[in-house]
């Protein structure tokens, strides 16, 4: 397989006109007259600042500038680790353009405060932190499609998905008869039907205080939900332990890395075993057996539990060294890569090599095609398209670059060298991603490296310090860092998105179900949210319902008595792209964001009487400070 150089331009701008409904345009053209003044209008009046960036000129230059008012030509979805948040940056500039709240506390967005957040996050919402790894995009026929994105959450077993259409949270599901969901991959044709999500530590079944002390009896479980309705489809139980998982281009197969076949509970019995093993699901036998209900259930939950055991018809143990950590298939749908961790190679399994697997045509190992020693303790491996493999050496901070066929070649006999390069990164690296490798589309451009340690990089801030984002130019014959930079808390995973494969809304579709709740509220108590500005009282609770237009709310007084819980509704009936609200009610913890045409709402219990003043937290007009309002709580 030979290298092909690349040497197009890894910066081209997505080439989206400047929109006329911005908030400058707003400030410019609407008549601010009377509390704003005309000498504010002519302040914003430069047409220059409304076409300060030229498309053309991004495209022009190499390496990773973008330009003021240029844009990035991939969205990158980072994974915020114990942060429990997503952040979204811009590559190849590194510019973070926001942060998505999934499994933490957001008092900017109110994440986590506000009603619908609550709602989406059930009765998880008690927990207020979370551990997010693993970032991944639904796809059709193996590309991209930008509808959703999902993520894991070790901490508290649940997967979240993020409509990318509006970059928030919409579904949190926990996942029964388990604990810490770590590995999760999507299904990548024909589409996204399900995400595929491991649970890594064995646990007792039922975990009801029985088996405490055997933990002979530990099980595990490999999981299937259902990407539209996020409800677990089926859940497989297996031996030893699951760690990462990726699947096939085919539908049929995913595999997923055992780094604890002893089923230890301490470090020690962790690491007795010189092979672990890769377990191999076939998907559609395991659909096969639940439709004929060859499964069991376990406790309170319902879900469809089959036996995937050594010996199942449904899964397959290849035995691999030694405490494999990441798998990651290749972009042209060939092979399974196992990452050793603890051995200095990497296992390649043919995947077209499976189908005899499970029909006991040939034994476990013989689906081995390859296994390239690389160095001290590889993690993760990512793929330009071009047949060469990119692998995070932890232990020796490094990234190896090394060819997939010459590899195979090498293993059967052959003097060939299969290692490319060694680029030494900063340092010991996790997670590694180029753009669009989880796709059909690997480009080759753009490799991303999540470096667990930053050390001497940046100005000390004390004893926590910071991690690393790196960048790496993957598009000639030799890796090139061309950037670094630190990030907060952890850069666990990412992936790297072609921009025009998102199309995020600009403003709130009226009719949108993440605050159909609220709409439903609303119609049961009367209340027109695009017009009303009213009170409704019932009993001990109070609906407070107001319109914000900036820079008023609708209600600039309500009152109500101690004791009683009031829930505020505000829908933003301003039509300006980022003309965003906010509302923060004074030493009540309450605050949460009310986008353009957005609905949200807050519930809290008046506990004191007194004034209390609420206001816009989110700088929105020239007269922002002025909009505000009380509310006077009487005594009980």
């Amino acid at each position: 397989m030979k290298e092909e150089d690349n040497n197009e331009s890894n910066n081209k701008s997505n080439n989206n006109e400047p929109q006329n409904n911005t908030r400058r345009h707003f400030l410019r053209n609407t008549a601010v007259t009377g509390v704003a003044g005309a000498g504010l209008v002519s302040g914003f009046g430069a047409a220059s600042l409304l076409n300060s960036h030229s498309a053309q000129a991004a495209s022009d230059k190499k390496g990773i500038e973008v330009a003021p008012g240029e844009l990035d030509e991939y969205y990158g979805f980072w994974s915020g680790g114990h942060s429990g948040e997503v952040r979204v940056l811009g590559v190849p500039s590194m510019r973070e353009l926001m942060r998505i709240p999934v499994f933490n506390v957001d008092s900017a967005t109110g994440w986590g405060i506000s009603n619908e957040s609550r709602r989406i996050l059930g009765e998880s919402a008690k927990f207020q932190a979370g551990d997010a790894h693993h970032p991944h995009v639904s796809m059709t026929d193996g590309r991209y499609d930008g509808k959703y994105l999902f993520i894991n959450d070790k901490a508290n077993t649940r997967v979240a998905r993020i409509r990318l259409d509006i970059m928030k949270t919409d579904k949190i599901t926990t996942i029964p008869n388990v604990q810490a969901i770590h590995g999760l991959r999507l299904q990548k044709v024909p589409h996204t039907k399900y995400v595929f999500a491991n649970a890594e530590f064995p646990i007792p079944q039922i975990n009801d205080g029985r088996d405490m002390e055997k933990p002979e009896n530990y099980y595990t479980m490999f999981n299937a939900i259902d990407a539209e309705t996020m409800e677990v489809a089926w859940q497989v139980i297996v031996d030893g332990n699951l760690d990462n998982t990726d699947a096939d281009y085919t539908g049929r197969f995913v595999a997923s890395t055992c780094y604890n076949s002893e089923k230890g509970v301490t470090l020690v019995e962790t690491m007795r075993n010189e092979r672990d093993w890769v377990v191999v699901f076939d998907v559609a036998a395991i659909e096969k057996a639940v439709a004929a209900k060859k499964f069991k259930t376990l406790g309170d939950s319902k879900v469809p539990v089959v036996d995937g055991r050594k010996g199942s018809e449904l899964t397959r143990y290849i035995p691999v060294p030694k405490n494999p950590h990441g798998l990651n298939t290749s972009p042209d749908g060939k092979y399974f890569i196992a990452n050793g961790k603890l051995s200095p190679t990497c296992s390649v399994i043919a995947i077209d090599k499976l189908a005899d697997l499970f029909a006991d045509k040939i034994k476990p190992r013989d689906t081995i095609v390859a296994e390239p020693e690389l160095g001290l303790g590889p993690l993760h491996t990512t793929f330009d398209g071009r047949g060469n493999a990119y692998t995070t050496l932890f232990i020796d901070s490094q990234v190896a670059k090394w060819n997939i066929a010459d590899a195979i070649r090498h293993y059967q006999g052959e003097e060939v060298n299969y290692l490319r390069q060694k680029l030494d990164v900063h340092y010991q690296p996790g997670h590694n991603h180029a753009s669009l490798t989880e796709s059909r589309d690997a480009d080759g451009k753009w490799l991303v490296v999540l470096s667990k340690f930053s050390k001497d990089r940046f100005l000390p801030v004390g004893p926590l310090h910071p991690e690393n984002d790196q960048l790496i130019d993957i598009s000639g014959k030799e890796m090139k860092l061309v950037h670094d930079g630190p990030t907060y808390a952890e850069p666990h995973d990412c992936i790297l998105v072609r921009a025009d494969q998102i199309n995020p809304l600009k403003i709130w579709k009226r009719d949108d179900p993440f605050f159909a709740e609220t709409v439903a509220m609303a119609k049961e108590d009367g209340v027109t949210l695009e017009g009303d500005n009213k009170v409704i009282r019932d009993g001990k609770k109070v609906r407070v319902y107001m319109t914000s237009v900036a820079p008023t709310f609708g209600l600039t007084e309500f009152k109500v008595k101690q004791g009683d819980e009031v829930t505020v509704v505000v829908t933003n009936l301003d039509q300006i792209e980022d003309l965003t609200h906010g509302f923060c009610m004074i030493n009540h913890g309450v605050q949460m964001e009310v986008s353009p045409q957005q609905t949200a709402s807050v519930t809290f219990v008046a506990d004191k009487p007194g004034v209390y003043w609420y206001y816009c937290n989110w700088f929105c007009h020239a007269m922002h400070m002025e909009m505000f309002g009380r509310m006077l709580v009487e005594p009980a």
